[in-house]
């Protein structure tokens, strides 16, 4: 397991500082060019939970005595402890499909729900980049189709589309709920409109919405046909597969009528190794997964069959004015459920809300219902069997945020994290779940010797 000074340095080179290089204003290291004077601080705008622009005031520059003790506080909290998660016995079906794939080469699914801690997929490609290094790579699983969201992004692929759909399921655009894995859908009505991925992968799915009158798409790769789709039908979820050549390739699917067709995205795998789903969606709250249409959801998990599930929803709803706590504890039980009668063989981790606060011109204020955000969680999680990993615990415990952006891991906002601090989590998630997988591994080798 790597140490933490080495997780501090891999995640800071991110962003070219460590705590060794970092310099006070004006000192010039040999070799280097003078680091200029910090220009003056620009008034930037951000988007909160729900939806609203509010104006935030950029971070002053930071000492580098502040930056250094900073990242000594960081690195304090994020010192493993002998059980980062709760309720870890949850884990037990994860890790025993990760045993046998290291024996037979089956593949694993993750998949990873939220909001625009999971959505930037910096966290998340954390993970499958330790996963993946580990235990092979298992392609890029399921892919959102096109750009459904600005700031929507996968590190192992890249899509487009045009301009002539309509992306449903996002805040504000609940839409019907008849979305794919994801949680959302692209609709078109017009001729000769285009969504396109390049990846690589072993076998490539289209999924998209079956339904009375649907319209017919013509799918290439690398310029060559390599298909016809008709959508109509009884509504379903629709795939239609095929296997590429090795290597990565372009694909492209394009409409060929004014009939309706929707998208929910594609599946691109290789036959062995794992995947890290990335299935956030920007303000998302856990609650909008039910009114996302069961069967459509079921059939598509059921067709990815993840051995692991993250659900990583509660910034949004620890700042929501509509916050009600037993309208919060029952979407989380039912969502919950949902997700476990789709995937009963699954392990379901929830990950709660990162230190957050919102900034004010009289200063830092706490989210207003964070405490009992969490608390709701790790009481759900309790009563439902789900391993239960206290994000804000492990970055440090209430007011931690402050130290993270200190130290350049967080940003301005002090709700969101740089990159660098979204892949600090990620490998510190990793860790903690290895952790874990290797207390597996001995009792399940005890046990197997003390029956010979």
């Amino acid at each position: 397991m790597r140490t933490l000074a080495a997780l501090l340095i891999m995640a800071l080179s991110l962003t070219g500082q460590t705590p060794q290089s970092a310099s006070a204003p004006g000192k010039q290291t040999p070799g280097k060019r003078a680091v200029k004077p910090a220009p003056k601080r620009k008034t930037t705008h951000r988007t909160r939970a729900g939806g609203h622009r509010r104006t935030v005031r950029a971070v002053p520059p930071v000492p580098a005595a502040v930056r250094r003790a900073a990242f000594e506080k960081v690195s304090a909290s994020l010192r493993a402890p002998d059980n980062a998660f709760a309720n870890a016995a949850g884990l037990v079906p994860f890790f025993t499909q990760l045993a046998r794939a290291t024996q037979d080469g089956t593949p694993v699914h993750i998949l990873q729900y939220g909001d625009s801690h999971t959505a930037s997929d910096d966290w998340a490609n954390a993970l499958r980049q330790n996963f993946q290094s580990k235990f092979g790579c298992g392609g890029p699983g399921f892919i959102m189709p096109g750009h459904p969201f600005r700031g929507y992004r996968r590190y192992d692929s890249s899509g487009s589309s045009s301009a002539g759909w309509h992306t449903e399921g996002l805040v504000g655009r609940a839409g019907d709920g008849r979305y794919g894995l994801g949680g959302l859908s692209i609709s078109s009505t017009s001729a000769g409109e285009t969504v396109t991925l390049t990846a690589e992968c072993d076998s490539l799915k289209l999924c998209y919405l079956q339904q009375p009158g649907g319209g017919s798409l013509e799918i290439e790769e690398d310029g060559a046909p390599a298909g016809t789709v008709s959508t109509d039908g009884e509504i379903a979820a629709g795939f239609f597969a095929w296997r590429p050549g090795p290597g990565v390739h372009h694909y492209s699917v394009r409409t060929l009528s004014s009939a309706p067709v929707r998208l929910f995205g594609w599946v691109a795998d290789r036959s062995q190794g794992v995947t890290v789903e990335t299935l956030g969606i920007n303000g998302a709250q856990i609650a909008m997964m039910t009114g996302w249409d069961e069967g459509l959801l079921a059939a598509q998990i059921a067709e990815r069959d993840p051995a692991l599930i993250l659900v990583a929803y509660g910034t949004n709803e620890a700042l929501s004015p509509k916050w009600q706590a037993e309208t919060y504890r029952q979407s989380l039980i039912d969502a919950i459920g949902r997700l476990r009668l789709a995937s009963p063989t699954a392990s379901i981790v929830m990950i709660g809300p990162p230190d957050c606060f919102l900034r004010t011109r009289h200063g830092l204020v706490a989210f207003p219902h964070l405490d009992a955000v969490v608390d709701i969680q790790r009481e759900v999680a309790r009563s439902m069997r789900c391993p239960f990993w206290d994000w804000r615990q492990r970055m440090g415990g209430t007011g931690s945020k402050k130290f993270w952006v200190r130290a350049g891991l967080g940003q301005p906002d002090y709700v969101h994290l740089t990159p660098a601090g979204y892949q600090l989590v990620g490998r510190t998630l990793f860790d903690d779940l290895m952790a874990q997988y290797q207390d597996f591994l001995k009792a399940q080798t005890a046990a197997l010797e003390s029956k010979r």
